[in-house]
């Protein structure tokens, strides 16, 4: 299947109906569904985080086109669960505790998944754990999100407490920086959802 333009630009306008409307058809017509995610509607999720990181594109419109991107995945994930479709990788994410601010770990998490991630939301005020269970369950990758300057130390309780687990450990938030990151030993950081992404993906070992 080659790209579906309707479908690639609905995701990116945000236009959940027009997505949930595209994909039925699709799946009604006998498309393969991981064609449909991974020819239309990832490369849409990326386009989008492109935009972003070029200031073309801002906070509320990755909000929208997140949301039409879910839309879409609702009708696909049973779907591609049944076909055997593996994701790209299994990944946690997670606001540290202390700190009640998720809406930047919210996007993050819905990029991820439009990435073709499978992703636990851990929620937020998460201790170590926390994240440790969710190692435990598979996740290969956890994803630290800190909006204040007071709970940013416990990222590094968060890091230490899964040296040895096999699990890579990013961190991201208004106040962390690469050098905080790099400070605490952590395997990566990402400054915007977009980052995120291929911060993730390069923590893995996956082709950008």
């Amino acid at each position: 299947m080659a790209r579906n333009e309707a479908l690639f630009e609905a995701v990116i306008k945000g236009k959940r109906p027009d997505v949930t409307a595209i994909v039925q058809q699709e799946v009604d017509k006998g498309t393969n569904v991981a064609e449909i995610l991974m020819e239309s509607m990832i490369p849409a999720m990326a386009e989008i985080g492109e935009r972003f990181s070029r200031n073309e594109a801002y906070v509320p419109e990755m909000l929208i086109a997140a949301r039409a991107m879910q839309a879409g995945l609702d009708i696909l994930d049973p779907l591609l669960a049944a076909a055997g479709h593996e994701p790209l990788g299994k990944v946690a994410i997670g606001t540290v505790k202390g700190d009640l601010h998720d809406i930047g770990k919210n996007l993050v998490a819905m990029m991820l998944k439009g990435a073709g991630f499978e992703v636990m939301d851990l929620g937020v005020d998460c201790d170590v754990d926390k994240y440790k269970d969710a190692v435990a369950s598979g996740a290969q990758a956890v994803l630290l999100s800190a909006l204040l300057t007071t709970t940013m130390p416990y990222m590094k309780e968060i890091v230490e407490g899964l040296k040895g687990s096999g699990a890579k450990v990013l961190i991201g938030g208004a106040p962390v920086t690469k050098e905080y990151a790099d400070g605490i030993g952590a395997d990566g950081y990402a400054d915007d959802a977009n980052t995120a992404v291929k911060a993730t993906k390069a923590a893995l070992g996956l082709a950008a």
